[in-house]
C-alpha cells in the first residue's frame, strides 16, 4: 500500500510539472504572443489619439491623475492667489505640446512592443494583469522622457508659459519652498517643462494600463491557451 501511495503521489508530482511546462509553452506560442502585442499596440494608439487632441488630453482622468504633486502644488498656490486663469492656460498649453510629442513616443513604444519575449509573456502569465505595462514602463520610460522632454520644453517656452509663472510666482519664493529652497527663477525654467513631460509619459502608462486591464481575460486566455 504504502509503495502505491508513493507511486501515485510521484505521478501527481509529474502530472503537475508537465501542466507547469505546458502552460508556459503555451505562453511562449506565437499566436499569444501576438494576441498581446496587438492589444498593447491598440493601447498605445488610444493614447497617442488623445494626445493628439488639446481637449480629449485635458479632459481624461488618466493623464490628470499622473499630474506630478509639485506641479500640483504649484498650480493650487497660482489658484489661492486668484490665477485660475493662468493655471487654465497652462493646462492648455501642456496640452498642445503633448500634441508635439506623438511622433516621438509612437516608435519608442511600438518597437518596445515588438520585442517583447516569450519570456516576457510568461511573467505576464505569472503576474496578471498590468504587467505587460509595467513592462513597457520599465523599458521606456527613461528613453521617453529624455525623447519628449527638449519638445515639451521648446513648445512651453514658444507659449511664454515659464515666463508667465515666473512673473505670476516671483518674489513668493513658491518655487523654492517646492523644490527645497533653490533659486525659483532657475526652477521655473528648468523643472516646469520636466514635470510636464513626467505627467505625459506616466499618463500615457495609465492609458495603456487601462486598455490591458480592459483586454486582460483576452490576453491571458491567449497565452495560456484557455478557451
Amino acid at each position: 500500500m504504502r509503495k502505491n501511495t508513493i507511486l501515485v503521489a510521484a505521478m501527481a508530482i509529474t502530472t503537475i510539472g508537465t501542466t507547469a511546462q505546458s502552460c508556459v509553452a503555451l505562453a511562449t506560442s506565437s499566436v499569444g504572443l501576438a494576441v498581446l502585442k496587438q492589444i498593447l499596440l491598440g493601447g498605445i494608439t488610444k493614447g497617442l489619439n488623445i494626445f493628439s487632441d488639446k481637449d480629449s488630453f485635458m479632459a481624461n482622468q488618466l493623464i490628470d491623475a499622473a499630474l506630478p504633486q509639485q506641479l500640483r502644488e504649484i498650480n493650487s498656490t497660482l489658484e489661492k492667489f486668484g490665477l485660475k486663469n493662468l493655471v487654465q492656460k497652462e493646462k492648455e498649453y501642456i496640452a498642445r505640446a503633448a500634441a508635439f510629442t506623438v511622433d516621438t513616443s509612437r516608435p519608442i513604444l511600438t518597437n518596445a512592443v515588438n520585442s517583447l519575449t516569450a519570456e516576457d509573456a510568461a511573467r505576464i502569465v505569472q503576474g496578471g494583469s498590468g504587467v505587460a505595462t509595467q513592462i513597457l514602463k520599465e523599458r521606456t520610460s527613461a528613453q521617453l522622457m529624455d525623447a519628449i522632454a527638449p519638445k515639451v520644453d521648446a513648445k512651453l517656452n514658444e507659449f511664454g508659459l515659464v515666463q508667465s509663472l515666473n512673473s505670476a510666482l516671483s518674489g513668493t519664493n513658491v518655487l523654492g519652498s517646492i523644490f527645497g529652497g533653490q533659486n525659483s527663477n532657475n526652477l521655473a525654467t528648468n523643472a516646469i517643462s520636466k514635470l510636464a513631460a513626467q505627467q505625459m509619459v506616466n499618463g500615457l502608462f495609465n492609458i495603456i494600463e487601462n486598455h490591458e486591464q480592459q483586454n486582460s481575460t483576452t490576453i491571458l486566455n491567449s497565452l495560456t491557451g484557455a478557451r
